[in-house]
Order: C-alpha cells, then sequence, then structure tokens
C-alpha cells in the first residue's frame, strides 16, 4: 500500500504564539504553543523552563494512554529546547488528535500498549512544527518516524511507516527521533526482536530521518517499489520554506 506524502501547515491557530497541522499515514495533528511565559509556583524551575505538553485525544477525556505520550514527549523536546534560557517560564505544547487510521481504537484496552507508539512520530513532528513557528529557540530540529517488523514468508521484513493491519501482524515495534545533527534522540520498542533486526530498524529510520534523498534515487526507489518512507528532513525544510515565502510575500 502507497501512503500519501505529508502534509503540514504553520500558524494554523490565530490566537497561539505557533501552531501547526500534520497529517501522515492516516493520522492529523494540531498543535499550539504558549510561551514562554511566567511560570506557576508548582511548575517553576530556577534555573530553566518547564515544558509541559497536553495530548488531548480524538473524541473523549484523555486517560493513562495520553499521559505515557506526554511523558515521551515532554522528555524528548525538552532536550532540543534551550530551556536554560528561560528560567523560571513555561512553554506549553497542546496537540489535539484529530483523526487516526481506521481500527487504531479496535479493542483499546486489550491492546492499549501498542497503540501508543504508531501516533508518537505524528505527535512529534507537529509539536516541533508548532515550536518553528513560534520561533521557540531549539538547539535542533528533529524528525521521527515508526517501523514495523513484520514476518512474511517466514522471513522478517522491515517496513516504515506500518498500516494498521501491519501493526497487528508486526513482532516488534519501534519509534526513532533524529536531530538534525543525526542523533538519537527517541527511542521506543515493543515486541520481540534480536540485535540484527534492531540494526536493521535503526539504519531505516536513520535514512527516513536524516539522509536526503536524491531526485533520481527517488525515482530509482519508486520504480523498484521501495518502501522505505519519505525523506522527513526534506519534509521540514520545505513546510519552512514556504512559510517564509508566505511571511516575506506582503505587497
Amino acid at each position: 500500500m502507497t501512503t500519501a506524502a505529508p502534509e503540514a501547515s504553520l500558524n494554523a491557530l490565530p490566537r497561539a504564539d505557533g501552531s501547526a497541522r500534520y497529517s501522515y499515514a492516516g493520522y492529523t495533528v494540531t498543535a499550539s504553543v504558549n510561551g514562554p511565559i511566567e511560570a506557576q509556583r508548582r511548575d517553576e524551575h530556577a534555573y530553566e523552563a518547564h515544558v509541559d505538553v497536553i495530548v488531548r485525544p480524538a473524541a473523549g477525556v484523555g486517560g493513562t494512554r495520553e499521559r505515557h505520550l506526554e511523558s515521551i514527549l515532554q522528555s524528548s523536546l525538552s532536550q532540543i529546547i534551550l530551556v536554560k534560557n528561560f528560567p523560571r517560564s513555561v512553554i506549553q505544547i497542546v496537540l489535539q488528535i484529530e483523526s487516526t487510521p481506521e481500527n487504531a481504537y479496535v479493542n483499546t484496552k486489550l491492546v492499549q500498549a501498542s497503540l501508543n507508539l504508531p501516533i508518537i512520530p505524528a505527535l512529534f513532528q507537529t509539536a516541533v512544527l508548532a515550536l518553528l513557528s513560534a520561533t521557540v529557540p531549539m538547539k535542533a530540529t528533529a524528525t521521527s518516524t515508526v517501523v514495523a517488523v513484520v514476518s512474511e514468508d517466514g522471513s522478517k521484513k522491515i517496513v516504515a511507516d506500518p498500516s494498521p493491519k501491519d501493526i497487528g501482524e508486526a513482532t516488534s515495534l519501534h519509534v526513532l527521533a533524529f536531530t538534525s545533527h543525526d542523533e538519537l534522540l527517541l527511542s521506543e520498542s515493543e515486541g520481540d526482536f534480536t540485535v540484527k533486526e534492531w540494526d536493521d530498524v535503526y539504519e531505516r529510520a536513520q535514512t527516513i530521518c536524516c539522509q536526503s534523498v536524491s531526485k533520481q534515487a527517488g525515482i530509482d526507489m519508486m520504480l523498484d517499489g521501495d518502501t522505505s518512507g519519505p525523506d522527513m528532513r526534506h519534509f521540514l525544510r520545505s513546510a519552512l520554506e514556504t512559510k517564509v515565502a508566505s511571511d516575506l510575500y506582503w505587497k
């Protein structure tokens, strides 16, 4: 199955310091960023800003699933934001899940853990775009992807951006994020996998997040039916270039 290219728009919400909407692989997420603003006493840190991440589900009230996602995102985003530049401040990031793949919420209570991982790249990418929209100082940008190891005819296959069907059949699932300096920022895995499989997953994820694919290479990949995933770094750069061009076109 061919996955449509990712789409993003910046400044989607007029009353936030920065905002973004991101759609890819069946997920659509909107984020708003406000700050740095003065922190309340319970969130105040004497030497750095507090990064407050709030994840709101597509329907209903957030629960343990959303709290788990918030803790993962907060830890990762705090590493790329220059939090020490804003002591006693808070940077609030609100992520609203608008849509998910059709069967992402089937039997939620039975497969709660496995459902946390596939949506992390969409949440993470939307948060980074919103931070850039709000011009929050950061050490680096970052990109993320999800990779599954699927058994097929007795052999293991690495699938980038797996469908809900692939996720259900996968022996292991992995989410990785890399900074613009090619450093591993986030790694979350579940399932059974070998060291060799992990090395293959790391290599595939690094290719998607870090390496820019040339035009000819992209054509060759399409002809060969390669499903290595999109060039996320190029996508992030293109989204920002579009935003800058739009801001400069004032006449």
